[in-house]
């Protein structure tokens, strides 16, 4: 079946009412970026906890924004858009209109997903695919609604550290696990009790499904469900403004000379979020990647 992509810049104050309207009007979808994408003008928003993309205002939240409504192939898009400028009151903005094609979308997405090499053992393989590499650790981990595919530098970094420091038989908390791959990593990598928690019941959902396709055994939960105690490892792969506030918690769970590792850092908050950990742990920037760095530190003998 074949559509049509209607595409236009909204002021930031017109966006939203835009938006709305299209899909009052029919439209199937609509998506809304950044104009300036790409460019020096270009308006950069991570949605973390307390900004205006996490408070579902992401449509205004740029100067200028590019909607690109998708409608059936038979929709009368100019008369749509002409009744819809009048009700909102905004000139007829300048627009195209295009045909998007019957494709096979299953198949396009899979095609962007290749098996990945993490770390010198550790590789991401799609269900569809077959190992590169036989005898190396080889995550089954499949795009969905969660988190973590290992295609993100910040994933990739904390696969490295387990790679690289992970002891056998080290109890791990994955804080935020969203796929649950760093837990199933760690598993894989020899870990003896490991856990993974998320707020979210869709990612505790996909976790134990991959956790099943990878033949390992990880428990995953809510962080209201997960046994008391503290773990050798603790791994949190969030975002800055979250782990700051999640230091007390976290550090909590961190046993006697255990390790933390954050991730989800902008380089340019590295040391903000490492301030917030100091006190318990010695924390420093294990390495860069893409932007992004990753913290990891060992917990103070005189907070043990």
């Amino acid at each position: 079946m074949s559509y049509l992509a209607l595409c236009f810049d909204a002021a930031a104050a017109d966006a939203e009412r835009w938006a709305d309207a299209l899909l009052e009007a029919g439209a199937l979808a609509v998506d809304a970026a950044d104009a300036n994408a790409g460019t020096a003008d270009e308006t950069a928003h991570f949605g973390e906890p307390g900004s205006e993309v996490a408070r579902g205002f992401a449509v205004a939240s740029w100067p200028v924004t590019r909607l690109t409504a998708l409608f059936d192939a038979d929709a009368d898009i100019a008369g749509t858009l002409k009744r819809l400028g009048e009700d909102i009151g905004s000139p007829l903005p300048r627009h195209t209109i295009d045909l998007v094609p019957e494709t096979d979308w299953v198949r396009k997405t899979q095609a962007q997903f290749t098996p990945t090499q993490a770390s010198e053992r550790v590789w991401i393989v799609p269900s569809w695919c077959e190992p590169v590499a036989a005898n190396a650790i080889n995550l089954r981990i499949d795009p969905g609604l969660a988190f973590g595919t290992g295609s993100h530098a910040t994933t990739r970094m904390c696969l490295r550290w387990l790679d690289t420091h992970l002891a056998r038989g080290a109890d791990v908390l994955d804080y935020g696990c969203g796929s649950g791959i760093l837990a199933i990593a760690a598993a894989k990598l020899g870990a003896g009790d490991v856990c993974g928690v998320d707020v979210d019941g869709q990612a505790v959902r996909a976790s134990r499904a991959n956790a099943v396709a990878n033949a390992v055994s990880v428990w995953f939960g809510s962080p209201d469900a997960l046994r008391v105690g503290t773990f050798d490892v603790v791994v949190a792969n969030i975002l800055a403004n979250p782990l700051e506030l999640l230091a007390p918690l976290l550090a909590g769970r961190v046993r006697a000379d255990g390790r933390i590792v954050l991730s989800g850092i902008l380089d340019a908050q590295g040391a903000h979020v490492a301030a917030a950990y100091a006190q318990w742990f010695n924390i420093e920037i294990w390495e860069r990647e893409e932007g992004w760095v990753i913290l990891a530190g060992s917990r103070k003998h005189d907070h043990a």
